[in-house]
């Protein structure tokens, strides 16, 4: 999948949706378009999903150590609401 490339610090800010992770507010950068890219893998097993999704959110955000399953939780909670 082609990613866009921001023109700007406004099209930047665009791009990051803010996710509850542990309870905190967190930006993630690209989530639509990850989503949208593990959405078309056709898989099924939720936690082959969480794996994915967490694969792609660490190419453009950081992810802090011990945090995995938490986020693995947010991005399911996520992926489940643009299904």
């Amino acid at each position: 999948m082609s990613r866009e490339k921001p023109c700007c610090p406004e099209s930047a800010a665009r791009m990051v949706k803010k996710v509850n992770v542990g309870g905190l507010p967190v930006g993630i950068a690209q989530l639509d378009e990850i989503i949208e890219e593990v959405k078309n893998l056709g898989l099924k097993d939720g936690e082959e999903i969480g794996k994915q999704l967490l694969k792609r959110v660490k190419v453009y955000n950081y992810v802090p150590p011990g945090t995995e399953g938490e986020y693995i939780d947010a991005l399911l909670r996520e992926y489940e609401k643009r299904r």
